[in-house]
């Protein structure tokens, strides 16, 4: 099977195709797949949805995908590698992106594409198809300032998409409990912040007796309030792994760890293997 490398950080496509189907593939980048127009089917990995106008999907580094075109279909993809993240991740002094980094780890943490379209919520689609209609107009007219624009025009689509993923990520029992959801979506935002996530910062945050902040937290979600915390930085810390050249020390920093020793201690603890042999085997499986 034929893998695709992205020799720039940023790429935007416009695709029309009536082929049948298209050639699959494995992307070693993130990519967004919009349906401008048609319809037909997208098969990733093991699973196979039907698409049409209006749908969206995301695709993860090393997914096999291809489409089965059955009328003339218009794709528009956007693709962007690690070079491109590491670029907003640095918060430039000058860069207008914000926490693009923290909007795109919460995504790829959250998505499950098993579920197909991944914008969900039928209201948020006009949005969507807004965004999507702009993206294409700059992408064609190529006016001055043309990668800021899109830029800008990508980053509320991420936003948009993280929106949708968050309202789907746990069953109608589970969304019934307003302030457990909203703790998980405030660890996800303060995760760079080791002070926030302290359980008296929480407690404090929510109203919550800082005696009882950890059983609530394990009453509606099931899972130990500090494991969670510790198993969304591991989730984290395997991205950086796989997709960048980032140094286990700049990890650690990064992501509230005493230091690298620290790190190495809790990735082997709870995956059973050193940082830095679990970026080799992911190599090898690239390979």
């Amino acid at each position: 099977m034929e893998a695709r490398n992205l020799f720039q950080p940023f790429e935007i496509q416009l695709k029309k195709s009536i082929d049948c189907p298209l050639t699959p593939q494995r992307y070693t980048f993130f990519e967004l797949v919009y349906i401008v127009s048609g319809e037909g089917n997208l098969h990733t990995n093991q699973n196979k949805f039907a698409y049409q106008a209006n749908n969206m999907f995301l695709i993860m580094p090393q997914d096999k995908r291809f489409f089965e075109v059955k009328s003339m279909t218009s794709f528009l993809f956007i693709r962007f590698n690690n070079i491109y993240l590491k670029a907003q991740q640095a918060k430039e002094q000058h860069s207008n992106l914000g926490d693009w980094i923290q909007k795109l780890e919460y995504v790829f943490q959250n998505s499950n594409n098993q579920y197909g379209c991944i914008i969900r919520d039928m209201t948020d689609r006009p949005l969507a198809r807004a965004l999507i209609d702009a993206i294409i107009q700059e992408y064609v007219n190529r006016k001055f300032l043309q990668h800021e624009m899109i830029q800008q025009l990508v980053n509320t689509l991420i936003t948009l998409v993280a929106r949708n993923i968050s309202m789907h990520l746990y069953d109608v029992k589970e969304k019934a409990n307003d302030v457990s959801l909203e703790m998980l979506h405030y660890i996800h935002q303060h995760i760079y912040s080791p002070e926030k996530l302290k359980a008296e910062h929480i407690a404090s945050h929510f109203n919550i007796s800082v005696n009882y902040v950890s059983e609530y937290f394990k009453k509606h979600t099931s899972e130990n309030l500090q494991q969670y915390i510790i198993n969304y930085k591991l989730k984290l810390a395997e991205i950086r792994l796989r997709h960048s050249d980032m140094r286990m020390n700049e990890i650690a920093y990064e992501l509230g760890f005493t230091d690298e020793s620290h790190l190495n201690r809790t990735f082997r603890k709870y995956r059973g293997m050193k940082p830095s042999d679990y970026r080799k085997a992911s190599l090898m499986g690239e390979s």
